[in-house]
């Protein structure tokens, strides 16, 4: 079996834990990681299941996130399925779900993708590594929504063992028939 496994990763979090998937099911499912960027050449034919994971800045998901999905609707829905989005409101455990992240679930209300499997997962704050603009905006943010401002700090609030177990329900994923 072969998957492969997208990312759209501002800051790598969204890459760490596609990485982490891809480990995770080493020696059950063969997986290829790749930037989405960097996905104009891949055909998702070519695999048995697709995962795409795409982190959220400001709001929003990166534009090559809708182009991908846009320009490969029909493999996604022909074969199995899943999508992953990493946000820092899902470091609240009652914000990691499909129904309950307002952007995964603005993300899936507007798409014309229903991915199979859905996860949401907390990513990192990196303070030290923004520029001043990202910073000072996201301490404001943070502010706002009761998080931490402290901008010497790096918290990483991704749930790997969440991880985990979203990989395991991806590779057990049911083939679904080609039409």
């Amino acid at each position: 079996m072969k998957a492969l496994i997208l990312f759209s990763s501002k800051d790598g979090q969204t890459k760490a834990i596609a990485s982490y998937i891809a480990t995770v099911l080493k020696g059950k499912v063969e997986c290829d990681v790749v930037n989405i960027t960097a996905a104009d050449n891949i055909e998702p034919a070519h695999y048995d299941r697709i995962l795409i994971g795409a982190s959220v800045r400001y709001g929003h998901f990166q534009p090559e996130v809708y182009a991908f999905i846009k320009q490969h609707l029909g493999e996604l829905q022909r074969l199995p399925n899943a999508f992953f989005s990493v946000n820092l409101t899902a470091r609240k455990p009652e914000k990691r779900t499909a129904q309950t992240n307002p952007y995964t679930r603005k993300f899936l209300l507007r798409s014309p993708w229903q991915p199979a499997l859905c996860g949401v997962f907390a990513g990192a704050l990196r303070y030290p590594r923004y520029g001043w603009l990202d910073r000072v905006m996201i301490q404001l943010i943070m502010r706002m929504t009761g998080g931490e401002t402290d901008s010497s700090k790096e918290i990483e609030y991704t749930d790997w063992q969440q991880v985990e177990h979203f990989a395991y329900e991806f590779a057990q994923l049911g083939a679904k028939k080609r039409v």
